[in-house]
């Protein structure tokens, strides 16, 4: 029997008029706070996409990063977008885990990212993730502080500097400490810092034949000068900081000096944020004068899982997120001098940027001074700054990571932690094929 008239009209109009069901996109993100800011942001990009809603998990580095590494490599599908690191997109990406970014729109402008930001997260010219902040790391310090000691930081300090400085500026009694630097175990926490540091002192992870390589003076050199300098001169309970540790430190008065990602610029000279914003120099990571500086390079980027069934809607996040419109949102309600740095050529060209952000210079000079291909003073057989981008380097570095945290804590000694380290990156170099 055929459907009445009345009945097929009826139909008709309730398929008009029911609202389109909204398709939510699942964002993971990493606590900082440009990351913060964003979701802050979202109903801009709702208002312009009403199909689309917004579901965040927000997590800290480390559990970020075993949450998507997990879920990406077992196809979970729990995550939409994926906030990840320069470490993974070009591993992801030839592993076929990642979509390729072909479809960000018309007036995206993929020319416009930094040459060197670019280059990290593309594969054959291909762009598999796209940048939202990238960063190097620089030396923030203590204006007034420098002044008071009568010290004056060099434009290309070295170490010997530093370590004299941090010991000079310490005054415990004041709760004012001369120097802090990441301890918190990770392979994207205190190695990040420990390998830019060890790369300024002539070590590398691993020789041309991928033996590992702290058994080598070079290595014991960093680890020593770090823990005696972090002991004299460094906060109680270092082995615990991370980035954000140290981010909440400097910008209460505690630090005179800080080594860490040239994104936290715009924090420490927030007035909203700190406490010394305007008491805040910048100059380069320290060398030892053998030709690298102790700064990495790093993008945060956002990714499209492969398989996600919800491509076009993450593409249209990812455009809005990571565009040049994004950068004059964020400066249109915080100020020019907090837009996401360190990605577009662009903002470096912008005279409102430029006279906002005393670091904007000194970003910039730090990212082209970092040299992921020839990242070290010897040849090596990987590439990648303060990481060895290889698929195991996650698992070594972490265990590495927490030796290191162990010889900071004084629960281990410099040396047992660098046999240690030996020990258990030679074993698991073996058991990946890379040594005999």
């Amino acid at each position: 029997m055929k459907p009445s008239l009345g009945a097929l009209l009826g139909a008709a109009i309730l398929s008009i008029s029911a609202p389109a069901i909204a398709e939510t996109l699942t964002v993971a993100t990493v606590n900082n706070s440009d990351m913060i800011r964003m979701q802050g942001l979202t109903s801009d990009f709702t208002a312009k996409n009403p199909d689309i809603t917004v579901k965040w998990v927000t997590l800290e580095e480390n559990v970020l990063r075993q949450r998507v590494t997990t879920d990406i490599a077992t196809k979970g599908g729990q995550f939409d977008v994926l906030t990840i690191g320069t470490y993974e997109v070009p591993i992801w990406a030839k592993k076929g885990w990642l979509v390729p970014l072909d479809n960000l729109g018309a007036d995206y402008d993929t020319a416009d990212l930094l040459p060197k930001i670019r280059d990290a997260v593309s594969v054959n010219g291909k762009l598999y993730a796209a940048p939202f902040y990238g960063e190097s790391s620089m030396i923030m310090y203590r204006t007034d502080l420098f002044q008071k000691a009568g010290l004056t930081m060099p434009e290309k300090p070295t170490w010997d500097f530093v370590i004299d400085a941090a010991k000079k500026l310490t005054d415990k009694a004041a709760g004012v400490y001369g120097i802090c630097l990441r301890g918190k175990a990770g392979w994207g926490e205190n190695m990040a810092f420990l390998t830019a540091m060890a790369n300024s002192y002539g070590a590398r992870w691993f020789d041309e034949k991928w033996q590992p390589q702290f058994d080598k003076a070079e290595w014991k050199k960093t680890l020593t000068t770090y823990v005696d300098l972090m002991k004299a001169a460094g906060p109680p309970g270092a082995s615990s900081n991370g980035f954000n540790e140290n981010l909440a430190l400097f910008n209460a008065g505690k630090c005179a000096m800080w080594i860490d990602a040239t994104v936290a610029a715009s924090f420490v000279t927030n007035p909203k944020e700190s406490k010394v914003a305007d008491k805040v120099g910048f100059a380069l990571a320290p060398n030892t004068g053998l030709g690298k500086n102790a700064n990495w390079l790093w993008a945060w980027n956002l990714a499209i899982p492969a398989g996600s069934k919800k491509v076009p809607a993450a593409e249209k996040f990812i455009a809005w997120a990571t565009n040049k419109d994004y950068t004059k949102l964020v400066a249109g309600k915080d100020g020019w001098a907090n837009v996401p740095p360190g990605t577009r050529v662009s903002l470096y060209q912008n005279p409102e940027y430029l006279k906002v952000a005393p670091f904007a210079a000194l970003t910039l000079a730090s990212i082209d001074a970092a040299d992921p291909n020839k990242p070290t003073v010897q040849p090596v057989p990987y590439v990648g700054v303060q990481y060895a981008a290889i698929p195991e380097f996650q698992g070594i570095g972490t265990v590495v990571g927490q030796q290191f945290s162990a010889a900071l804590s004084g629960a281990s000694t410099v040396d047992a932690a660098l046999a240690a380290a030996q020990a258990s990156t030679e074993r698991e170099m073996k058991r990946a094929g890379y040594l005999k």
